[in-house]
């Protein structure tokens, strides 16, 4: 038996599995049992593993876990499991996290089955998995560095013995495999063939009742935290939900293999819920290839093409891919699509800039209003948007009571057009520039106090035949009640998007107000979190990657008319990178402001001040007051072919080939449809509209000692008796059979779906006898090993990038295990002085030579994707930097010393946690929030939380702490009266320092030498020192640009400037301007601290701990 699951290290797609109606063979379930390395779960009806310590946390939906637990019951947990009773006889979801390959009450009791657990590095898993996931996501950039492998092999349910009935005879055997790198993880579920004999079983609370509960299947994460003191149901996938879907298990699946299914189950960046892999039109088991031409597999704007096509250029082949108004670009790894100038889009999708878009589409779904359920079937929805000043207009039709009060605060609807559309204002892009046509929106909002939760997914379906957006809406969940006659009102807010590749992200908490007859005027709140998926195209690597962006949404408008059964939302959009204030210059201009008198089908160009010029969009004329549609068919002005005939639309045309044409390979020219062609027979080597047979062998493209054999279609090279080799090339030497070794590599090579190597795969390295060299090494990760002869790895040899591989002859001792760094971290050296600065999703490392910036030594010391890190301390007697992660909502802390991983310490009751200081001396964190307004404190380790000012708080940001007094100091930018304040550790003493002639405080730190406080204004452009008592107030510079976080050391300020994005020097003796450093990446840097190994004495002793 154990030799036969040995055989499971073999690929799905090396089995003749793909057109076969069973299940996958048990021999090749991933590898299992005593010989793996596996641990055994002890037997017993209601068992629970010892915790499987991770040696990487692994994402599980967009939490971290570092454990997990492996349970009878057929399920793994990321926390210690409950009593069976709480969970195995329920419904699902569980309200802890599980991932469920078969839950159900298992008793693996007197021998009755085993079940086997493990994590594992081994390379040959590690790539299966890889394998499996590019299979079932092509677009994934996945290399798993753990997995771990949970095996139940013939378990039985769970019964109650009788007289008359002995145990039953039905086993189960299955096996859930969990694969994640830093980034994501991927969960395969495997149902083997003959492995699935019950299908669910008896509650023992009603065990002598025929009912029998059928097994779940799926994922749950569990509780979490809703607002700040509740808890609710967490996001859930059910894979099952009757016994028929049971048996469905190992009958189907979702890879094209019965009994094989895949799901993306996790990710750093943002994850609402699990997505199941499609194989979409690729078959289980590749077609034969023809006269070796590739399969050509198109996802999106590129195509993954194999080695053959590599020499030839893409965009012939593709450029029906683009829009009409677009062109096709070449690129090394594909193609890519660019809008014309004049127009704007994705490439695949361009609409001509400046005119005015229409959306229509279908609203579904179920919204339960209190207690009442309203079904919405196939109503209409319309929206138009004036792109030029970012207005965005939503009605939907035929929108029944109560649901049509109850909606009106779901302005979130009608926000997507504004994205999508938004004024632009400098530095950034449109959602439309991103997505094209063809995109999903999928939205979870939170009502507040009622909890009550709705479901938004909208689905962009591409452009019609007028050039108009096609989205379709389908809602479900409950809302709460609204009086008839209610009205709503909505305050202008901001909203930061993260974009990663293929999807952009956003959470926010919203406040409105209900105006009733009956109740007079209250307030409530809601949360918003949202994602939108869209194809988007990497072979450009020219083009900078977004990070994030800022809406802003003004007039905010939302009315039900109850008479026409109408819901309308109104909202004037902006879009603009993020921190961006309204006092900056370019909002003046009214083509920013919307307030220019330029045609709705006109752009509004600023000029210099207040100036502007309005141009007619492309595709109309006039003066750009006045603009009309242009007749591109009537005016012979269309780009439409022979055989095609032009269809004008508002700002543009559209070309459609006539009555037996279609278009060819450059999407506008009509060639003659072939009767012969259809999807379903079309081969390779027809000719003509007979479709008569090419003969490829009159091109000789054998081998000279091989011959060629012509086929229906095809063709095919045979080697001549006495020589060997596959017809492209022949020998007389006879080939050697391959070793493990060469079977080994030439597997990992050759199986992807387009038959060429998968990126970041660990591929053997053998010698000239076929050998494993004794030294194997992973390109993409930099890691090197000792193998034995089978190729297994010798424990103890590894050693990551940058590290000197050890000696792998037999007489070498291995090398002494210990922690190794993270690839991501690079400490600071013990003697440096180094400012670290907050940017985005890194914090920096700027070393200082005496007071100098030494920008040839500055590294990225964290990386940290999907964060926007804000707050930055440092703590000199553990070596440790904090930071405020305003994405996350969350406080954070990460050692840096060599093998540390960052931790979590704050991750409840955060909204928007900014400026950050670290007392050494007392050893506490002290915080600011500036959505509740509050400011708090705690240990080192996050406990002993505590608010110390919630009130009198308008814009609190930066935060330091003087540890030698026992002093609090923080800046409040409140428009209407801004101010410094101070305080003790413990909250006492509050009192004002400075409120007058304070515009922008935003930066704060202390001078030791003088005993002041200092701060830099992005309000009056000073940077100015005052005595902690209000008194000795001096002016030190007077000429700032955008001041955001600041630092002190040695008679000089450091300050991070959203203006330059760098790091910018004052010198406190001459006022001026002594160094800058601009980072190779161009984004605004946020916090500013000083690091050192060694705490120091004297001037900068309280300075390590600012913000």
């Amino acid at each position: 038996a154990r030799s036969r699951r040995r055989r499971g290290e073999l690929s799905f797609f090396s089995s003749p599995l793909g057109a076969s109606a069973t299940s996958v063979p048990r021999a090749d379930m991933f590898p299992y049992g005593s010989l793996s390395g596996d641990m055994i779960l002890a037997e017993g009806d209601d068992e629970t593993s010892r915790v499987l310590s991770l040696p990487r946390p692994v994402y599980f939906y967009d939490s971290l876990f570092s454990q997990l637990y492996v349970a009878t019951n057929g399920i793994v947990s990321a926390q210690d499991l409950p009593m069976e009773k709480q969970y195995v006889d329920d419904g699902f979801p569980t309200d802890f996290p599980v991932v469920a390959p078969f839950l159900a009450d298992i008793d693996t009791s007197g021998g009755r089955g085993q079940i086997y657990y493990r994590v594992t590095e081994t390379p040959s898993v590690l790539n299966r998995v890889a394998q499996e996931v590019h299979r079932g996501f092509p677009d994934a950039k996945f290399t798993p560095t753990h997995v771990v492998v949970a095996t139940w092999e013939n378990v039985a349910a769970y019964e109650e013995p009788t007289r008359t009935s002995g145990p039953s005879n039905k086993f189960n055997t299955f096996q859930a495999v969990i694969g994640y790198d830093e980034v994501d993880s991927y969960v395969l579920f495997l149902y083997p063939e003959g492995g699935l004999n019950f299908f669910g079983t008896r509650p023992k609370e009603s065990y002598n009742v025929e009912i029998e509960l059928p097994a779940r299947v799926g994922f749950s994460r569990g509780e979490v935290t809703y607002l700040i003191f509740s808890r609710t149901e967490g996001p859930h996938y059910s894979v099952t939900s009757d016994e028929q879907s049971v048996k469905n298990l190992y009958q189907v699946g979702n890879t094209g293999i019965p009994g094989v299914w895949l799901f993306h189950t996790g990710n750093r960046y943002s994850f609402d819920n699990i997505v199941p892999a499609s194989v979409g039109g690729l078959l289980a088991t590749p077609p034969t290839r023809g006269h070796g031409l590739s399969l050509v597999i198109f996802q999106c704007c590129y195509a993954a093409l194999n080695m053959f096509f590599f020499a030839f250029s893409f965009c012939p082949r593709f450029q029906q891919q683009c829009s009409q108004n677009a062109f096709c670009s070449d690129y090394a790894t594909g193609y890519c699509c660019h809008c014309r100038p004049g127009f704007y889009g994705n490439g695949r999708h361009c609409l001509p800039e400046g005119a005015p878009q229409r959306v229509s589409g279908k609203v579904s779904g179920t919204v339960t209003v209190g207690s009442t359920p309203v079904d919405l079937n196939n109503i209409d929805l319309h929206a138009y948007i004036v792109v030029g000043d970012g207005r965005a207009y939503t009605a939907i039709s035929e929108v029944p009571e109560p649901v049509g009060w109850a909606l009106m605060p779901v302005a979130p609807i009608g926000e997507l057009f504004g994205w999508l559309f938004a004024l632009e204002l400098p530095n950034s892009q449109a959602g439309f520039k991103i997505t094209g046509a063809e995109f999903t929106r999928r939205a979870e909002v939170i009502f507040y106090p009622g909890n009550q939760r709705l479901s938004i997914i909208q689905t962009g379906r591409g452009l019609d035949d007028h050039n108009h957006l096609t989205v379709d809406t389908v809602l479900s969940g409950s809302v709460p009640f609204l009086p008839p006659g209610a009205e709503v009102t909505m305050d202008p807010f901001k909203e930061t998007y993260q974009y990663y590749p293929s999807v952009a992200t956003s959470t926010s908490v919203r406040e409105y107000s209900v105006v009733s007859a009956d109740r007079g005027s209250e307030s409530f709140s809601f949360q918003l979190k949202q994602n939108i998926t869209y194809r988007d195209c990497r072979h450009d690597s020219s083009t900078t990657a977004l990070e994030t962006l800022q809406i802003t949404m003004e007039r905010v408008f939302v009315m039900y008319v109850k008479e026409e059964r109408i819901l309308r939302y109104a909202i004037t959009n902006k879009i603009s990178p993020v921190g961006d204030d309204d006092t900056d210059n370019f909002l003046v201009n009214p083509c920013y402001a919307g307030t220019h008198d330029c045609d709705t089908t006109a752009q509004c160009i600023p000029q210099e001040g207040q100036a502007f010029r309005c141009q007619c969009a492309t595709g109309y004329r006039g003066d750009g007051r006045n603009c009309y549609d242009i007749d591109e068919c009537a005016e012979g002005l269309s780009t439409c072919g022979a055989h095609a005939q032009c269809m004008n639309l508002p700002g543009s045309h559209r070309c459609q080939c006539q009555s037996g044409f279609e278009f060819g390979f450059d999407g506008r020219t009509c060639v003659v449809t072939h009767s012969c062609k259809s999807k379903e027979t079309q081969r390779e080597g027809r000719m003509g509209d007979k479709c008569e047979d090419v003969d490829e062998c009159s091109s000789s493209p054998c081998h000279v000692d091989a011959r060629c054999i012509n086929g229906l279609g095809s063709f095919q090279c045979q080697c001549q008796a006495g020589f060997y080799g596959d017809g492209f090339y022949c020998s007389q030497q006879e080939e050697r059979p391959k070793t493990h070794c060469e079977h080994y590599r030439d597997s990992v090579q050759t199986t992807s779906p387009e038959g060429y190597p998968i990126t970041g795969a660990y591929v053997p390295q053998c010698d000239a006898n076929g050998q494993y060299i004794p030294l194997q090494c992973h390109s993409s990760t930099g890691h090197c090993w000792c193998v034995d002869g089978r190729g297994e790895e010798r424990a103890g040899t590894r050693t990551t990038a940058g590290i000197p591989p050890v000696n792998c002859l037999p007489s070498a001792a291995p090398p002494t295990v210990r922690p190794l760094p993270r690839p991501d971290v690079t400490p600071p050296t013990n003697a440096d002085i180094t400012l670290l600065y907050a940017q985005g999703q890194k914090i920096g490392a700027l070393p200082l030579n005496g007071t100098r910036l030494d920008a040839t030594r500055a590294k990225t010391l964290l990386t940290l994707h999907g964060s926007i890190v804000v707050g930055i301390a440092y703590d000199c007697r553990e070596n440790r930097v904090y930071w405020t992660d305003l994405s996350a909502r969350t406080i954070n802390r990460a050692s840096m010393a060599p093998g540390a991983e960052p931790e979590i310490l704050i991750n409840t009751n955060l909204v928007s946690p900014e400026g950050l200081a670290v007392d050494v001396k007392r050893r506490l964190i002290f915080w600011v929030d500036s959505n509740p307004d509050m400011i708090e404190s705690a240990n080192l380790d996050g406990s002993g939380r505590r608010t110390l000012f919630d009130t009198d708080l308008v814009n609190p940001r930066a935060i330091i702490v003087v540890s030698s007094s026992g002093t609090l100091f923080w800046t409040d930018w409140n428009r209407e009266a801004p101010k410094i304040e101070s305080s003790s550790v413990d909250g006492q003493n509050r009192r004002v320092v400075v409120s007058d002639g304070v515009g922008l405080p935003n930066a704060l730190t202390f001078d030791s030498s003088s005993g002041q406080v200092c701060w830099a204004d992005a309000g009056t452009k000073r940077l100015e020192c005052v005595s902690p008592d209000g008194s000795g107030r001096r002016v030190i510079h007077s000429s700032l640009n955008y001041p955001f976080s600041m630092v002190y050391y040695r008679n000089h300020f450091y300050y991070t400037d959203w203006r330059r994005d760098g790091v910018i020097v004052v010198s406190k003796e001459s006022s001026q301007f002594t160094d800058e450093y601009l980072p190779d990446q161009r984004s605004h840097l946020y916090g500013i601290a000083i690091a050192t190994s060694q705490c120091l004495s004297g001037e900068i002793s309280v300075l390590l701990f600012t913000f």
